[in-house]
């Protein structure tokens, strides 16, 4: 917003200087600093036991006359294309509820008529909407009380309700005019927002005037204090000019309700960038005698507003809480008093140490080699088991996509042939060994990398595991932290090294006593004949049992003798390649197990009490830190205490914004 030379206000939006500014929708675009903060620190103080019941956001309940554009006003404000056309549109209520969701990757369901539809794309979600309101009203203009519930789980949004409420009709041309008008009237409408915890959007269109604005004498009949109603002028392209202003601020004058100015997108505009664009271009050409006037138009206008009536409803609930926090604060402190001063003695420190050290013994092994789960059982990331079996199988399945019989056949196994020929590279050794060394050598780095991803998890577990049961002995923990680190990072060394030794015992012998390597050799020398007799006949492809279609029109000016030898080579390194990745997942799993068994049941033990005895200063510097119910007060009363710093700030905050 700046002040051009004549000394009006004219406005500024980021979308007309940078269009392409990454899109978060206007409601959800102060939610993260100005609620989120508060809502997570009353749950904070339900988990603490200081208040019982957390705050819940009031439904946003959007209300107005027939084709007043309420639904392109929603989509507008929550980033979701809604159902839109001429006359009647919203023919059902459509509760959309907004879900916080931890996976990136969006849901969205339409529940109505006890039925559940998953929607598998955003842009569907108007066509469902559509069909779901044929199914439960009927076709043409008829409406009903029947609901249909959108909910919307997205990353980064916040948890709240909107409603969209079909539209009061005002349009003489319908047969059915008094019908219609007799259902939303007298019940879907008056039903929404009666309730004394919603926040009514009246809307209405710019060109159908506002002194008989139905949906609006309803809301005033309601809200008798006038504070959870906003007023909402849509379309105001349509008729836009500095008199329409003028009057239309006076006719909000005259029923003393806030209000807000929009224009709403058109056609195939997206809301987010286009109709943005446009409506501040528009109201760009306005000039406003005050700061107050400017505040009255526009998207973002609209949003704000909306948060700061959410944020005076969350007010009213935060004295009550805050002295909820003084009353628990007064008994903590009481009953931190009331415990003595003094250490733990060296014996009943020591005695809790080793109490310490076994119980996280006992629950590394429960969870990294029993598959015990109980304190974890909603927590999928510590399932360790299943964890490691995913890892397992897609690193089985990089493995086996190196064996990719049908590209470029035989090419590989010719080169190894002419240069053993020719005596252009290790000579020395047969064509089959050097083509196994190729081929371990391709796959190097993968079990590496299996390694170092499946140590990386076991550290990620293990340090969850020491925070969640050892966090209030913040000395005791860094030393434990530091042991298990050090741990790991050796088993992980060892591991590997073990791991290269495997991959060099295979580069160095060809060997197995496996009776199906003879067995699957054979099996493919079968497509000998076949394979021949295609070259021979210039055939270009040829289908391989178990391996497709083949192409081998590059073998036709191969020599006979050394296709011969390629295609024996192939087919035999095909088969021993099959029993070497057998063999290095199975040692794999092996070695791992092993690994973790030895980590739990004896290093860590070790390294601990070489950590904390030696390293840490012994178990005299720890003494005091081992009372626990002391430690425990302490950590809720600095806890609690901050909360209550922060929601005063927060109330001072919003009495200021409010004045």
């Amino acid at each position: 917003m700046a002040d051009n030379n004549d000394g009006d206000i004219v406005v500024d939006h980021p979308f007309v200087d940078n269009p392409s500014k990454s899109y978060f929708p206007p409601l959800f675009a102060s939610w993260n600093e100005k609620i989120c903060p508060i809502l997570e620190t009353i749950d904070k103080l339900r988990s603490l036991n200081v208040i019982k019941e957390g705050i819940h956001l009031p439904t946003i309940v959007v209300a107005g006359d027939n084709d007043s554009g309420k639904s392109s006003v929603i989509e507008s404000l929550i980033g979701i294309t809604l159902p839109c056309a001429p006359k009647i549109c919203t023919r059902v209520p459509l509760i959309i509820k907004l879900q916080n969701h931890a996976n990136s990757v969006p849901e969205f369901l339409l529940e109505y008529q006890k039925k559940s539809v998953r929607i598998m794309k955003e842009m569907l979600i108007s066509k469902a909407i559509n069909k779901a309101t044929v199914e439960v009203a009927g076709e043409g203009k008829r409406i009903t009380n029947v609901p249909l519930t959108l909910v919307v789980k997205k990353k980064g949004i916040p948890d709240l309700t909107i409603i969209d409420l079909p539209g009061i009709c005002s349009d003489w041309m319908y047969a059915d005019r008094d019908d219609i008008l007799k259902q939303i009237s007298s019940g879907i409408t008056t039903e929404y927002i009666k309730p004394k915890d919603i926040i009514i959007l009246n809307v209405a269109s710019a060109g159908g005037g506002l002194s008989n604005w139905k949906s609006l004498s309803m809301s005033q009949s309601l809200d008798k204090t006038e504070e959870r109603t906003l007023a909402v002028i849509t379309k105001c392209d349509l008729i836009w000019g500095s008199d329409y202003f003028k009057t239309a601020v006076a006719n909000i004058f005259s029923i003393r309700h806030p209000y807000i100015f929009v224009i709403n997108r058109i056609n195939d505009e997206t809301y987010n960038h286009e109709a943005r664009i446009r409506e501040a271009k528009i109201f760009d050409g306005l000039r406003f005698s005050s700061k107050s006037e400017k505040s009255t138009v526009g998207i973002p206008a609209l949003a704000n507003r909306i948060l700061q009536i959410q944020l005076l409803t969350i007010s009213k609930c935060l004295p009550e809480v805050v002295k909820n926090i003084n009353e628990r604060l007064n008994d903590l402190n009481l009953e931190l008093n009331r415990l003595p001063n003094n250490s733990l003695s060296i014996p009943d420190a020591m005695a809790a140490f080793m109490h310490i050290l076994g119980s996280l013994k006992e629950t590394l092994q429960k969870i990294l080699i029993g598959g015990e789960y109980n304190e974890y059982a909603d927590d999928r990331q510590i399932h360790c088991d299943d964890r490691l079996v995913e890892m397992l199988d897609e690193f089985s399945k990089k493995l086996h996509s190196s064996v990719k019989f049908s590209e470029s056949f035989l090419v590989e196994e010719i080169q190894v042939i002419e240069e053993t020929n020719n005596g252009i590279l290790l000579s020395h050794l047969p064509p089959h060994s050097l083509l196994l060394r190729r081929k371990v050598n391709n796959i190097y780095n993968l079990p590496l990398g299996f390694v170092k991803e499946v140590w990386g998890y076991l550290e990620i577990v293990c340090d969850r595991v020491l925070i969640d049961h050892y966090g209030n002995y913040p000395q005791l923990l860094s030393s434990m932290r530091k042991a298990t680190h050090n741990v790991m990072e050796k088993m992980k060394f060892e591991f590997l090294e073990r791991v290269v030794e495997m991959m060099e015992m295979e580069k160095a012998t060809d060997y197995t006593s496996d009776p199906d390597f003879i067995a699957s050799w054979h099996k493919l020398m079968d497509n000998r004949d076949e394979f021949m007799k295609a070259v021979c006949n210039y055939q270009e492809e040829i289908n391989m049992e178990a391996h497709g279609t083949i192409n081998v029109k590059h073998l036709f000016s191969v020599q006979d003798n050394t296709r011969d030898q390629a295609f024996e080579l192939k087919m035999r390194m095909t088969a021993y390649w099959k029993i070497v990745l057998k063999r290095l997942v199975d040692w794999i799993v092996l070695g791992l197990r092993f690994m973790i068994k030895k980590m739990v049941i004896r290093e860590i033990e070790m390294e601990i009490v070489n950590e904390v005895m030696v390293h840490g200063g012994g178990i005299e510097k720890i003494s005091e830190e081992l009372s626990p119910e002391r430690v425990n007060l302490q950590t809720t009363v600095g806890l609690v205490q901050k909360s209550k710093e922060f929601l005063e700030q927060v109330m001072d905050d919003i009495f200021i914004s409010v004045d």
